[in-house]
């Protein structure tokens, strides 16, 4: 039988404004569950990222049923895990963790399935043809893949890291086939965006602790659609930017939303209502972060 308590936690750097506790325990209190979820925060702790091993085995010592995992930590916990599911290995990222009664702790990926929900949800319509996205890391390769599952064409992958965008297109390009994934230097987006059908943003910047534009204003205009990873705030100065310079816009909280769907039944085996726990994030995400309870 299911069972109706549940310990539950993040692990991440900067993640005091994060609404994955409210969305999770929102949710878990509509459906009559007892569920305590609760921030591991780094920078909090004083900890290191290479920490997070310790953190996921002190987590299973003390009697969690689970983990989400967030930026930077992402691909560094994979070597403390005892086993991973199918896309997680194929992206070489974890965002969620789960404590098999069998103690093993196992990774899954939820970010693919909840970026392409939010994508089919919020911009049905875009073109696909050509899509840049910035960022290479954890959130990035899952967002790449979650974008040629959508039926992107071509991906051209940028990063400050010349060297993770290279792995990551040649990552991308063994799983899809070849030429699906191009990894391109930072200084030449300028030119790539003037031909890209969009733009997928999967960097930190614009999250609370990490404020401004991941990129020149003067490269987004009309006609360009923009994707937003970051969900705290709902508006970061990506989306606000994105939308005066006419673009087409779609904003991180659903992704929020849908990986968080996705996390709640592996955490309980329950299905979790999306309708309502979008409608949490769009009224969470306009408090100030010391608000969100």
């Amino acid at each position: 039988m299911a069972k109706d308590s549940y310990l539950v936690g993040l692990i991440g750097s900067g993640i005091g404004p994060s609404l994955s506790p409210a969305l999770h325990e929102r949710e878990a209190d509509r459906q009559g569950l007892r569920y305590l979820y609760r921030r591991i925060d780094l920078d909090v702790l004083g900890l290191p990222p290479q920490a997070v091993g310790e953190l996921v085995r002190a987590a299973r010592d003390l009697g969690f049923d689970g983990l989400n995992v967030t930026h930077p930590c992402k691909q560094l916990v994979i070597e403390h895990l005892d086993a991973l599911a199918p896309q997680a290995e194929a992206l070489g990222a974890v965002n969620t963790v789960v404590f098999e009664p069998d103690g093993r702790a196992v990774g899954h990926n939820t970010d693919v399935t909840g970026f392409a929900a939010s994508f089919a949800r919020g911009l049905p319509d875009a073109p696909l043809e050509s899509v840049v996205q910035l960022g290479a890391g954890g959130a990035g390769a899952a967002v790449a893949h979650a974008t040629l599952t959508l039926g992107a064409e071509r991906v051209t992958v940028v990063d400050a890291l010349a060297d993770r965008a290279v792995d990551l297109a040649g990552s991308l390009n063994q799983y899809f086939g070849a030429g699906r994934a191009v990894p391109a230097d930072l200084d030449r987006l300028p030119e790539l965006l003037a031909g890209a059908d969009g733009l997928v943003h999967a960097t930190p910047t614009g999250m609370a602790a990490h404020p401004g534009l991941p990129l020149p204003a003067e490269l987004l205009r009309p006609g360009l659609w923009v994707a937003e990873v970051v969900y705290r705030p709902l508006e970061t100065e990506l989306v606000r930017t994105a939308r005066a310079s006419g673009c087409a816009v779609l904003d991180g909280g659903g992704m929020a939303v849908f990986q968080a769907v996705d996390a709640f039944r592996l955490f309980t085996g329950r299905e979790a209502d999306s309708g309502r726990m979008l409608a949490d994030i769009g009224e969470l995400g306009e408090r100030p972060a010391g608000q969100v309870v």
